[in-house]
Protein backbone atom coordinates (compact mmCIF):
# COMPACT_ATOMS: atom_id res chain seq x y z
CA UNK A 1 0.00 0.00 0.00
CA UNK A 2 3.07 2.21 0.87
CA UNK A 3 4.79 4.24 -1.91
CA UNK A 4 8.36 3.19 -2.29
CA UNK A 5 10.29 5.98 -0.65
CA UNK A 6 14.22 6.49 1.91
CA UNK A 7 13.43 7.42 5.38
CA UNK A 8 16.03 9.50 6.61
CA UNK A 9 16.31 11.69 9.62
CA UNK A 10 17.48 15.00 10.42
CA UNK A 11 19.43 16.09 13.31
CA UNK A 12 18.35 19.86 14.56
CA UNK A 13 20.04 21.18 17.32
CA UNK A 14 17.17 21.48 19.33
CA UNK A 15 15.04 18.36 17.96
CA UNK A 16 15.41 15.14 15.93
CA UNK A 17 12.87 15.28 12.88
CA UNK A 18 11.96 11.85 10.84
CA UNK A 19 11.34 12.55 6.82
CA UNK A 20 10.37 9.92 3.70
CA UNK A 21 12.08 11.41 0.47
CA UNK A 22 10.78 10.46 -3.08
CA UNK A 23 11.90 11.13 -6.10
CA UNK A 24 15.61 11.78 -8.04
CA UNK A 25 18.93 13.02 -5.85
CA UNK A 26 19.10 15.64 -8.92
CA UNK A 27 15.41 16.72 -8.67
CA UNK A 28 13.81 19.72 -8.46
CA UNK A 29 14.40 20.52 -4.01
CA UNK A 30 10.80 20.43 -2.26
CA UNK A 31 10.33 19.92 1.63
CA UNK A 32 6.90 19.25 1.91
CA UNK A 33 5.05 20.16 5.12
CA UNK A 34 1.75 18.06 6.27
CA UNK A 35 -1.59 19.48 7.88
CA UNK A 36 -2.48 19.19 11.60
CA UNK A 37 -2.16 15.84 13.64
CA UNK A 38 -1.25 14.07 10.26
CA UNK A 39 2.35 13.15 9.37
CA UNK A 40 4.49 12.33 6.15
CA UNK A 41 2.15 9.67 4.76
CA UNK A 42 -0.21 12.58 3.88
CA UNK A 43 2.29 12.29 0.60
CA UNK A 44 2.74 9.01 -0.07
CA UNK A 45 -0.04 8.82 -2.73
CA UNK A 46 0.67 12.17 -4.60
CA UNK A 47 4.47 12.53 -4.70
CA UNK A 48 5.49 9.47 -6.57
CA UNK A 49 2.71 11.19 -9.13
CA UNK A 50 5.24 14.30 -9.37
CA UNK A 51 7.56 13.85 -11.66
CA UNK A 52 11.15 15.34 -11.45
CA UNK A 53 10.96 16.67 -7.87
CA UNK A 54 12.89 15.79 -4.99
CA UNK A 55 10.60 15.52 -2.16
CA UNK A 56 11.20 15.39 1.69
CA UNK A 57 8.05 14.87 3.35
CA UNK A 58 9.06 15.61 7.16
CA UNK A 59 7.35 14.47 10.11
CA UNK A 60 6.77 18.11 11.56
CA UNK A 61 7.61 18.30 15.34
CA UNK A 62 5.48 16.47 17.84
CA UNK A 63 3.91 14.22 15.00
CA UNK A 64 5.05 10.46 12.93
CA UNK A 65 8.56 9.64 14.05
CA UNK A 66 9.70 12.92 15.10
CA UNK A 67 10.44 13.84 18.38
CA UNK A 68 8.21 16.30 20.73
CA UNK A 69 9.68 19.35 22.15
CA UNK A 70 10.96 20.04 25.36
CA UNK A 71 8.93 20.76 28.35
CA UNK A 72 8.04 24.10 28.48
CA UNK A 73 8.17 24.76 24.66
CA UNK A 74 5.29 25.09 22.36
CA UNK A 75 4.38 24.20 18.87
CA UNK A 76 3.15 27.84 17.58
CA UNK A 77 3.94 28.48 13.51
CA UNK A 78 6.81 30.00 13.93
CA UNK A 79 8.35 27.47 15.71
CA UNK A 80 7.53 24.93 12.64
CA UNK A 81 9.16 27.64 10.08
CA UNK A 82 12.44 27.91 11.95
CA UNK A 83 12.37 23.65 12.32
CA UNK A 84 11.60 23.61 8.32
CA UNK A 85 14.75 26.03 7.38
CA UNK A 86 17.01 24.34 9.61
CA UNK A 87 16.02 21.41 7.87
CA UNK A 88 16.79 22.78 3.96
CA UNK A 89 20.07 23.85 5.98
CA UNK A 90 21.10 20.23 7.07
CA UNK A 91 19.53 18.82 3.40
CA UNK A 92 22.49 21.52 1.83
CA UNK A 93 19.39 23.89 0.07
CA UNK A 94 20.23 27.40 -0.36
CA UNK A 95 16.82 27.69 -2.50
CA UNK A 96 13.99 25.26 -2.33
CA UNK A 97 10.26 25.29 -3.50
CA UNK A 98 7.52 24.15 -0.95
CA UNK A 99 4.15 21.75 -0.90
CA UNK A 100 1.99 22.41 1.49
CA UNK A 101 -1.05 20.84 2.88
CA UNK A 102 -3.79 22.54 5.64
CA UNK A 103 -1.23 23.57 8.52
CA UNK A 104 1.77 22.78 6.28
CA UNK A 105 0.23 24.92 3.64
CA UNK A 106 0.15 27.80 6.13
CA UNK A 107 3.83 27.44 7.69
CA UNK A 108 4.98 27.45 3.63
CA UNK A 109 3.23 30.90 3.32
CA UNK A 110 4.57 31.75 6.60
CA UNK A 111 8.03 30.89 5.38
CA UNK A 112 8.26 32.19 1.60
CA UNK A 113 6.58 35.72 2.92
CA UNK A 114 9.39 35.76 5.46
CA UNK A 115 12.58 34.43 3.31
CA UNK A 116 11.07 35.09 0.13
CA UNK A 117 15.21 34.77 -1.29
CA UNK A 118 15.16 31.23 -0.61
CA UNK A 119 11.85 30.35 -1.85
CA UNK A 120 11.31 29.42 -5.60
CA UNK A 121 7.72 28.00 -6.18
CA UNK A 122 4.61 27.28 -3.54
CA UNK A 123 1.96 24.72 -3.87
CA UNK A 124 -0.44 24.76 -1.42
CA UNK A 125 -3.42 21.92 -0.73
CA UNK A 126 -6.35 22.98 0.88
CA UNK A 127 -4.31 25.62 3.33
CA UNK A 128 -3.47 29.11 2.87
CA UNK A 129 -3.35 31.33 6.01
CA UNK A 130 -4.08 30.39 10.11
CA UNK A 131 -7.45 31.54 11.77
CA UNK A 132 -6.99 34.86 12.62
CA UNK A 133 -7.77 36.79 15.78
CA UNK A 134 -7.83 40.65 16.39
CA UNK A 135 -6.40 42.82 19.29
CA UNK A 136 -9.57 42.66 21.39
CA UNK A 137 -10.18 39.00 21.63
CA UNK A 138 -6.29 38.57 22.37
CA UNK A 139 -6.74 38.44 26.38
CA UNK A 140 -9.45 36.16 26.39
CA UNK A 141 -7.94 33.82 24.10
CA UNK A 142 -4.22 33.77 25.86
CA UNK A 143 -5.99 33.22 29.27
CA UNK A 144 -8.03 30.22 27.80
CA UNK A 145 -5.16 29.01 26.42
CA UNK A 146 -2.84 29.16 29.56
CA UNK A 147 -5.30 27.36 31.54
CA UNK A 148 -5.53 24.43 28.71
CA UNK A 149 -2.23 23.85 29.22
CA UNK A 150 -2.13 23.60 33.22
CA UNK A 151 -4.74 21.29 32.73
CA UNK A 152 -3.40 18.93 30.19
CA UNK A 153 -1.61 17.19 32.73
CA UNK A 154 -4.24 15.72 34.10
CA UNK A 155 -5.49 14.26 30.86
CA UNK A 156 -4.25 10.71 29.34
CA UNK A 157 -4.42 9.65 25.82
CA UNK A 158 -7.08 7.58 24.41
CA UNK A 159 -5.97 3.72 24.13
CA UNK A 160 -7.48 1.98 21.18
CA UNK A 161 -8.06 -1.53 21.79
CA UNK A 162 -6.91 -2.51 18.04
CA UNK A 163 -5.62 -0.50 15.16
CA UNK A 164 -8.61 -1.17 13.32
CA UNK A 165 -10.59 0.38 16.10
CA UNK A 166 -8.25 3.75 16.10
CA UNK A 167 -8.36 3.79 11.98
CA UNK A 168 -12.13 3.78 12.20
CA UNK A 169 -12.03 6.83 14.80
CA UNK A 170 -9.85 8.74 12.67
CA UNK A 171 -11.60 8.58 9.94
CA UNK A 172 -15.18 10.35 12.08
CA UNK A 173 -11.97 12.61 13.02
CA UNK A 174 -12.65 16.40 12.73
CA UNK A 175 -11.13 16.46 9.60
CA UNK A 176 -13.00 13.48 8.41
CA UNK A 177 -10.84 10.83 6.04
CA UNK A 178 -11.10 7.69 3.88
CA UNK A 179 -10.28 4.42 4.98
CA UNK A 180 -7.49 4.69 2.90
CA UNK A 181 -6.18 7.98 4.37
CA UNK A 182 -6.46 6.69 7.90
CA UNK A 183 -4.66 3.60 6.98
CA UNK A 184 -1.86 5.20 5.81
CA UNK A 185 -1.85 7.60 8.31
CA UNK A 186 -1.36 5.80 11.50
CA UNK A 187 0.88 3.50 9.53
CA UNK A 188 3.08 6.35 11.04
CA UNK A 189 0.84 7.71 13.61
CA UNK A 190 0.15 4.78 15.69
CA UNK A 191 2.57 3.38 18.11
CA UNK A 192 1.64 0.15 20.86
CA UNK A 193 1.07 1.08 24.39
CA UNK A 194 -0.10 -1.34 27.38
CA UNK A 195 -3.71 -2.23 26.49
CA UNK A 196 -3.47 -1.37 22.77
CA UNK A 197 -2.02 1.56 20.17
CA UNK A 198 -2.56 5.18 21.12
CA UNK A 199 -1.55 8.00 18.43
CA UNK A 200 2.05 8.88 18.67
CA UNK A 201 1.24 12.72 18.59
CA UNK A 202 2.39 15.24 21.18
CA UNK A 203 -1.08 15.95 22.97
CA UNK A 204 0.34 19.67 23.44
CA UNK A 205 -1.03 19.80 19.94
CA UNK A 206 -4.55 20.32 21.02
CA UNK A 207 -4.18 23.04 23.22
CA UNK A 208 -5.84 26.39 21.81
CA UNK A 209 -3.51 28.64 20.73
CA UNK A 210 -2.10 31.95 22.62
CA UNK A 211 -1.58 33.95 20.18
CA UNK A 212 -3.52 34.65 16.64
CA UNK A 213 -2.05 36.87 13.90
CA UNK A 214 -4.43 39.43 12.88
CA UNK A 215 -5.92 39.61 9.66
CA UNK A 216 -3.88 42.17 8.42
CA UNK A 217 -1.11 40.25 9.55
CA UNK A 218 -2.27 37.36 7.45
CA UNK A 219 -2.88 39.14 4.24
CA UNK A 220 0.97 40.72 4.55
CA UNK A 221 2.40 37.72 4.43
CA UNK A 222 0.79 36.18 1.80
CA UNK A 223 1.50 39.54 -0.40
CA UNK A 224 5.07 39.38 0.78
CA UNK A 225 5.62 36.26 -1.37
CA UNK A 226 7.90 36.98 -4.44
CA UNK A 227 7.72 33.72 -6.25
CA UNK A 228 5.11 31.54 -8.07
CA UNK A 229 2.48 30.45 -5.86
CA UNK A 230 -0.96 28.35 -6.65
CA UNK A 231 -3.56 26.93 -4.28
CA UNK A 232 -5.66 23.74 -4.83
CA UNK A 233 -8.82 24.32 -2.76
CA UNK A 234 -11.25 21.02 -2.35
CA UNK A 235 -14.45 21.83 -3.24
CA UNK A 236 -16.04 19.75 0.11
CA UNK A 237 -13.29 21.32 1.72
CA UNK A 238 -12.93 23.38 5.05
CA UNK A 239 -12.01 26.45 3.63
CA UNK A 240 -14.37 26.91 0.51
CA UNK A 241 -16.95 26.87 3.86
CA UNK A 242 -15.64 29.69 5.22
CA UNK A 243 -16.98 33.14 4.19
CA UNK A 244 -14.76 34.98 5.36
CA UNK A 245 -11.64 33.32 3.48
CA UNK A 246 -13.43 33.22 0.66
CA UNK A 247 -13.97 37.07 0.75
CA UNK A 248 -10.29 37.66 1.50
CA UNK A 249 -9.09 35.29 -0.92
CA UNK A 250 -10.92 37.86 -3.60
CA UNK A 251 -8.53 40.22 -2.61
CA UNK A 252 -5.57 38.32 -3.63
CA UNK A 253 -4.04 37.97 -7.01
CA UNK A 254 -3.35 33.80 -6.31
CA UNK A 255 -3.71 31.17 -9.11
CA UNK A 256 -6.46 28.98 -7.74
CA UNK A 257 -8.28 25.36 -8.97
CA UNK A 258 -10.49 24.08 -7.50
CA UNK A 259 -11.55 20.24 -7.65
CA UNK A 260 -13.69 17.75 -6.16
CA UNK A 261 -13.17 16.07 -3.00
CA UNK A 262 -12.83 16.80 0.36
CA UNK A 263 -10.25 18.34 2.81
CA UNK A 264 -7.87 14.82 2.10
CA UNK A 265 -8.63 14.93 -1.25
CA UNK A 266 -4.50 13.89 -2.19
CA UNK A 267 -4.77 11.17 -0.16
CA UNK A 268 -8.38 9.60 -0.10
CA UNK A 269 -8.21 7.87 -3.15
CA UNK A 270 -5.77 7.37 -5.98
CA UNK A 271 -8.09 9.72 -8.29
CA UNK A 272 -8.17 12.79 -6.24
CA UNK A 273 -4.09 11.94 -5.82
CA UNK A 274 -3.93 11.81 -9.83
CA UNK A 275 -5.88 15.34 -9.86
CA UNK A 276 -4.09 17.05 -7.49
CA UNK A 277 -0.77 15.81 -9.25
CA UNK A 278 -1.94 16.78 -12.57
CA UNK A 279 -2.17 20.53 -11.50
CA UNK A 280 0.95 20.56 -9.51
CA UNK A 281 3.05 19.50 -12.17
CA UNK A 282 2.03 21.49 -14.26
CA UNK A 283 2.92 24.40 -12.06
CA UNK A 284 6.35 23.18 -10.98
CA UNK A 285 7.51 22.51 -15.10
CA UNK A 286 6.03 26.06 -15.80
CA UNK A 287 8.89 28.46 -16.56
Amino acid sequence: MSACAQEIRIQLPHIDLAARVYGPEDGQPVLALHGWLDNAMTFDLLAPKLQGLRIVAIDMAGHGHSGHRAAGAGYQLWDYALDALMATQQLGWQTFSLLGHSLGGIISVLIAGAVPERIERVALIDGLVPDTGEADNAPKKLGKALLAHIDLAAKKKTIYASVEQAVQVRMRGFMPVSRLASELLAQRGLSPVAGGYSWSTDSRLTLPSPLRLTRAHAAAFVHAVQCPMTLVLAEQGVLLKEPDFIKFLSTLSLDVQRLPGGHHLHLDDELGAQAVAECLQAFFNAN
